[in-house]
């Protein structure tokens, strides 16, 4: 990367986001690339410049600012690929370095699957010290289901979580269990940058388990899917596709500085998300 892509003027001249839905739109035409039918990519790259426009960096830097036009582009074209929106808060642009990422939320994850996979609901709760819990698998379907799950007023206390669940309910009436203990929960948080330790982890400690949960529960049904172009497991593939519109898109532009109008910057949840609920 040269040193040059990180310079981003803040009079805009030529937005990265048009070149972008360009490219989208040349692969629609020559079908490399498949859009639903519900989702708007000028929509989603609409809403996710008002929110990079604010987004800061650790260093209190503007994200647009510190990012390489390559890794912004990269995840754009990926939450497009993805079919998601940041404004209906199913993903979230983060910068690391001065690289930017898209990171698929469990929003994202739900919508996805009821894209793709047949899903109607994603429905999640916790289980806490005390409560009646049993649950058991057909030996028939392989599929896991909840026997008994009975929880007091008395018993919810966020300190007190042993296990958290979510249930996978189809269009045709078939449903499937995802079961996870605390120590399972937390191994998932230790992947993450804060290692569960952000203040959203430790006020909202019930909030982030379900959204843990139902993160695993979405895997399976969506890296399932017949709808390739879709799927996370496809990203290898795509990677190289993606990376090389990055790469075009800046070869394009050479002779020119792509600039935005940045806003005054404010902190912005995106770099430790907040609760959603």
């Amino acid at each position: 990367m040269s040193k040059t892509e990180n310079v981003q003027p803040a009079a805009v001249q030529k937005e990265i986001t048009t070149q972008v839905l360009a490219k989208i739109k040349a692969f629609e035409t020559t079908g490399e690339l498949r859009i639903p039918a519900d989702y708007s990519p000028e929509n989603a790259l609409k809403g996710a410049m008002l929110i990079l426009e604010e987004l800061k960096d650790r260093n209190k830097q503007p994200a647009l600012q510190v990012c390489t036009k390559t890794s912004i582009a990269q995840a754009l074209l990926k939450m497009v690929v993805e079919g998601l929106s940041p404004l209906k808060r199913q993903g979230y642009f983060i910068p690391y370095g001065d690289e930017l990422q898209w990171s698929r939320s469990y929003q994202g994850s739900i919508a996805l699957a009821k894209r793709v996979a047949n899903v109607k609901d994603v429905p999640a709760n916790v289980i806490y010290e005390g409560d009646e819990f049993e649950y058991g698998i057909n030996p028939s379907t392989g599929y896991m289901h909840v026997i008994k799950h009975t929880q007091s007023l008395k018993n919810i206390d966020t300190t007190k979580i042993i296990g958290a669940y979510a249930i996978v309910n189809y269009n045709d009436g078939r449903s499937d269990l995802t079961v996870m203990n605390m120590d399972q929960i937390r191994k998932a948080w230790n992947q993450g940058a804060t290692k569960g330790a952000s203040p959203a982890h430790q006020n909202f400690t019930d909030e982030m388990a379900k959204k843990t949960v139902i993160n695993r529960a979405c895997k399976t049904p969506i890296n399932s899917s017949t709808d390739a172009f879709l799927l996370e497991d496809e990203y290898e593939a795509k990677e190289t596709k993606i990376e090389d519109v990055a790469h075009e898109i800046i070869e394009d532009t050479a002779s020119q500085d792509i600039t935005f109008e940045l806003q005054q910057p404010q902190e912005n949840p995106a770099i430790t998300p907040s609760p959603d609920f």
